[in-house]
């Protein structure tokens, strides 16, 4: 089920845990300046622009949301802008794709092995909508293990786990 529209969604659960998320956010933004400078790869200002709109809530936001938020500010941007930009941030591991809502999330664990993807587990909000980035290794040891007695090369594996967060449950 997609997240409830911006207009009747919740007070944000701030992905399960209440927070100021402004410090989500300059934080995603220095460790992707960090990170895109260490790896040699340019983050341009588009590129940081829309970093920015995918971090600027833990709600999962899509391609074409991402488009009309970089609208306001820019006269006339094209679809192909922005999945250059998403695909750019995706291979540097700065965002995940919930591939069951298609949309986009800015990468909480970017600490996992530097640049690039890493395995990625979700808890979704099916009633407010926001999303919460998990890291278990036992997980992904447990699947790995798994998948190789059965012969299977993993190679990419996004767990989506789609349920009520702890505020929605309770009310």
């Amino acid at each position: 089920m997609a997240p409830k529209s911006s207009t009747a969604k919740k007070p944000a659960a701030a992905a399960f845990t209440p927070h100021d998320h402004s410090l989500c956010v300059d934080d995603a933004m220095m460790r992707a300046r960090t990170l895109c400078t260490e790896a040699g790869v340019r983050l341009t200002p588009l590129r940081e622009e829309v970093l920015q709109i995918v971090w600027s809530s833990h709600q999962p936001i899509g391609a074409y949301d991402v488009l009309a938020s970089l609208g306001k500010k820019h006269d006339n941007p094209k679809p192909p802008t922005v999945y250059r930009a998403l695909d750019f941030l995706l291979e540097q591991g700065l965002v995940h794709r919930i591939e069951s809502l298609n949309a986009y999330i800015g990468c909480s664990h970017q600490d996992l092995g530097g640049m690039g993807a890493h395995n990625s587990q979700f808890l979704i909000c099916r009633s407010c909508g926001n999303a919460k980035e998990i890291a278990d290794p036992a997980i992904g040891e447990a699947l790995q293990k798994v998948a190789a007695a059965e012969g299977f090369k993993q190679e990419k594996r996004v767990i989506e786990i789609t349920g009520l967060c702890r505020d929605c449950a309770a009310s």
